[in-house]
């Protein structure tokens, strides 16, 4: 299991991953990523297309990847099962 940051961007046209590049004083390790998904924050939709568009980007199941913390936030920590 890795844990990874994410910012995401709602009402966006169209759905992407992008991995945020680290800089040299990051001493948490994480991994971080920007996605921007369709989907209004409504009742759980857009957390809901931020772990479908993860689990394209890393090619495996949603069931894969657990919300951790930001579930109404737009920075989110995730745990994904690679």
């Amino acid at each position: 299991m890795v844990k990874i940051q994410v910012r995401v961007k709602l009402f966006s046209k169209e759905e992407k991953v992008e991995k945020i590049p680290q800089s040299g004083f990051d001493f948490a390790n994480v991994d971080s990523y920007t996605v921007w998904v369709k989907e209004a924050p409504e009742d759980g939709k857009a957390n809901e297309a931020v772990i479908r568009a993860l689990a394209n980007y890393f090619d495996i199941s949603k069931s894969s990847i657990k919300l951790i913390s930001g579930a109404t936030n737009r920075d989110k920590v995730f745990e994904v099962d690679i």
